[in-house]
């Protein structure tokens, strides 16, 4: 990737001559669609980002919110990024490397760690590369995350044909800010002040990251574009979080910013460019690891494990004796001016530009959308629905994820009281005397189906974990990934996702706090899905939450069931059932109310008489109910209802806002979601270890064994 032409004369017409060899490089990462989201910002502002506890909202490295406390007020940090393409060319290092940089964008708020999530799509599960990838990717991430000990504890993974030639890599990260006078910004704050470079030294890995992920990768790109991935180290990472813990305990920091995409060059613009200020910087003050090293390697580099601080000259001394504390390199590269952005290079200025220019400066694409059809109602016949469960219930899709969260150290820092494998994490700020609900994820078969409903869907099933868990949702980041722009069809579906996502985040009174866009995510397997992956949390008082698994005592009720009411038609539109076995058909409708079912499920599942809770979504109906059995408790339930919907509908639909409840108090459940969401009767727990299922076409009966059989097809065939 280079400048292009009319990139190239606006950069000329706004300095009076051509740019040097180093600002060309410069301009054409930081005006890459990675670094400027130049086709994706004029949609980003149907996002709703305000509210009454949102203290840092977009445009920062992190969003910040306040949350209830029992006693000094207390922010958490919420951040999300994608690793995509890097992970593609290598799986380890590119997933390990997401990580890190999430968890510094975490550091440069002047929060520390305590959640990481991941939510993965890869192409079919039976494809050996797609194993590949999923085996490495998985164990990125967990090395990374075990070894700077913060605890990885919630996500998805999905595996679709289209990921096959791109995989996605998306992983969030929440923060603790126990005192309000601990926050930083990236907002360069005075002129006179030092920056500084601190942690890990620069080396030639990763040049030209951020241009390589604005492009679609190319069949050579395993082996072509490796130069392009960065190369981790956990170890530094965490003396990296420590320093910055005790810089910040001393405020020694006026701003920071960590050193991701483009490098040097990207964060100390940014930060200077947030302040209206710019900067003279001294590129041969950087400590490097490699010789002989230009000054566009200086600028460029993604060398990981790295942060770029704002200090006052008299502190500067202290953040140095503190960095040698923790082995960590620090060298003063320059300092903060009211001019423009300044690198010089052995005696020769190498760049010369408005700070502004530089961050803000690239025009944005005017692209044509193509409006997504609607997929016709045409069903596979001659189903047998004993098949059709085990197909589905045994999907990698739907199918247990423990092979994956198992590898990770969930526990450490010993918040985590709701591990992974439920609907969301519930992490204890015992700080504030609060419960921290997360659940992260989307659904590419939804929103191939239908990107608008589908996104809504992808919203409304994130806020539905957390309600289960009896937590408010509170807020929300998300990571936009999306083909090549350029396409009119891709184009649409992108538009779709943002609007639909945008428009039920509103509705829920969900603030999207910042995100991530990833686009050109196209290969010559054509492009991905449109993916809107959705880093959601809700607050509680205390840390107790109902669990999905049965206790075998109370009655179970479906709630948010449209297609049980009699009048409304069950759908199978974006469903792991005709995934399994082919066929189209329009996607689910939504709730009429979906705020007030949230609100009602948080209230019920907190109530005394809740036994268990459930989302039902991926797999339907079908898979709720086969993960919430176990060999102490089974379910008799009974669908023999009166409906416009077959039975495949009934079981496989996958109708987001929707939840199985167990309960001593049925009727309580019913007055609470009268006027709200439909409730339906499915019969009752016991402790039969079996569930059965009574069906107007058929009765289906299986064992806690024979469920976990088919729910182990990944650990089955990866062990």
């Amino acid at each position: 990737m280079s400048l292009s032409d009319s990139d190239h004369d606006l950069v000329v017409e706004e300095l009076g001559r051509e740019p040097t060899r180093a600002e060309a490089a410069l301009f054409e990462n930081l005006w890459s669609e990675h670094c400027a989201y130049r086709s994706s910002w004029p949609l980003l502002s149907a996002f709703d980002s305000e509210g009454d506890q949102v203290v840092v909202g977009p445009g920062d490295d992190a969003g910040v919110v306040s949350i209830p406390s029992d006693g000094e007020e207390t922010y958490i940090t919420m951040g999300i990024e994608s690793h995509n393409h890097p992970s593609y060319v290598d799986p380890f290092d590119g997933a390990a490397t997401g990580v890190g940089g999430i968890v510094r964008d975490t550091l440069s708020m002047g929060a520390y760690p305590i959640a990481l999530a991941d939510s993965l799509y890869f192409g079919d599960f039976d494809r050996e590369h797609s194993r590949y990838l999923f085996e490495g990717v998985v164990e990125g991430i967990s090395h990374y995350g075990n070894c700077i000990g913060v605890p990885t504890v919630t996500g998805s993974t999905a595996f679709h044909d289209d990921y096959e030639g791109n995989p996605l890599v998306n992983v969030a990260c929440v923060g603790l800010i126990d005192d309000p006078d601990r926050l930083v910004t990236a907002e360069a704050q005075e002129p006179g002040n030092k920056l500084l470079l601190v942690g890990n030294s620069t080396g030639r890995d990763g040049l030209g990251g951020a241009s390589f992920a604005s492009e679609d990768l190319a069949e050579d790109a395993e082996t072509e574009d490796r130069p392009a991935v960065q190369v981790g180290d956990p170890y530094t990472e965490k003396l990296l979080i420590e320093a910055n813990e005790a810089l910040i305990d001393e405020n020694l920091i006026e701003s920071a910013r960590d050193l991701g995409a483009a490098g040097l060059g990207g964060a100390s613009s940014e930060m200077v460019a947030k302040g209206g200020l710019g900067a003279n910087i001294e590129l041969t003050n950087v400590h490097e690891r490699e010789p002989n090293m230009n000054a566009m390697e200086y600028l460029l580099a993604e060398s990981q494990e790295r942060m770029c601080y704002e200090v006052r000259p008299e502190n500067v001394e202290r953040v140095k004796e503190i960095a040698d504390r923790y082995d960590l390199g620090a060298s003063v590269i320059g300092e903060v001016t009211d001019g423009n952005y300044v690198c010089t290079f052995e005696g020769e200025t190498v760049v010369d530009a408005p700070a502004e220019f530089l961050g803000d400066g690239a025009p944005y694409n005017d692209l044509p959308a193509e409006e997504p059809t609607e997929q016709p109602r045409d069903l596979p016949e001659g189903v047998d629905l004993a098949e059709a469960f085990e197909a589905v219930v045994g999907s990698p899709n739907t199918a247990s994820k423990e092979w994956v969260y198992r590898q990770y150290d969930h526990e450490v820092q010993v918040r985590t009281a709701t591990p992974p494998g439920d609907d969301a994490a519930v992490m204890a700020v015992r700080e504030a005397g609060t419960g921290l609900a997360f659940s992260s994820g989307a659904d590419p078969n939804w929103t191939t189906a239908a990107p608008y409903e589908g996104a809504r869907a992808v919203a409304l099933e994130n806020a539905t974990n957390v309600a289960a868990k009896g937590a408010t949702p509170h807020a929300a980041v998300d990571c936009l990934n999306g083909g090549n722009p350029e396409k009119p069809d891709v184009y649409g579906g992108f538009k779709g996702i943002v609007d639909g996502l945008a428009e039920m985040c509103s509705t829920l009174d969900v603030p999207v706090l910042g995100g991530n866009v990833s686009l050109y995510n196209d290969s010559v397997a054509g492009p991905i899905p449109p993916t809107p992956t959705l880093a959601l949390v809700g607050v509680k008082d205390g840390y107790d939450a109902p669990p999905h698994s049965l206790s075998g005592e109370g009655d179970l009720l479906l709630v948010g069931a449209r297609s049980l009411e009699g009048d409304a038609e069950a759908r199978l539109g974006g469903s792991e059932y005709l995934a399994q076995f082919g066929g189209t058909d329009r996607f689910p409708e939504s709730l009429d109310y979906p705020d007030a079912f949230v609100d009602t499920l948080v209230d019920v599942a907190n109530d005394d008489a809740t036994l268990a809770t459930h989302d039902v979504s991926h797999g339907g109906l079908a898979v709720t109910l086969a993960e919430m059995i176990s060999e102490e408790a089974g379910a008799s339930v009974d669908l023999d209802a009166p409906s416009k919907g077959s039975s495949a509908a009934l079981l496989f639909g996958e109708q987001a806002g929707r939840v199985v409840i167990e309960t001593t108090d049925a009727s309580a459940v019913r007055e609470a979601f009268d006027g709200v969401a439909p409730v339906y009767d499915l019969g009752s727990a016991d402790g039969s270890g079996t569930l059965g299922v009574a069906l107007a076409d058929g009765d289906l009966s299986y064992d806690a064994a024979e469920v976990a059989g088919l729910r182990d097809v990944i650990d089955r065939e990866l062990d």
